[in-house]
């Protein structure tokens, strides 16, 4: 296996990970600035409200999106396997 191997692999890698948390933490950072207006609006300033919508948001996102996720996490690890194989 040549570096260029290796560079491919961890550069494949990173874009599984941005594909994967990507939609979970604009959704969250999202959530969060239109709670932090809200709050900073209506001058309450309650820890919790910020946490249970970008709870609530997530776990949506996960339902919804959930599967894509995994299967794009299982050809990934399939192509890693199917390289080890060959070597």
């Amino acid at each position: 296996m040549t570096t260029g191997d290796l560079l491919s692999i961890f550069s494949q890698a990173f874009m599984v990970v941005l594909k994967i948390a990507g939609p979970l933490l604009i959704a969250s950072i999202v959530i969060g600035l239109i709670v932090a207006i809200f709050q900073a609006a209506t001058q309450i300033h309650e820890q919790t409200l910020t946490f249970v919508p970008k709870l609530i948001i997530i776990a949506l996102i996960l339902l919804v999106a959930g599967t894509w996720m995994m299967t794009l996490m299982d050809d990934f690890f399939k192509m890693i396997f199917d390289r080890i194989a060959n070597l």
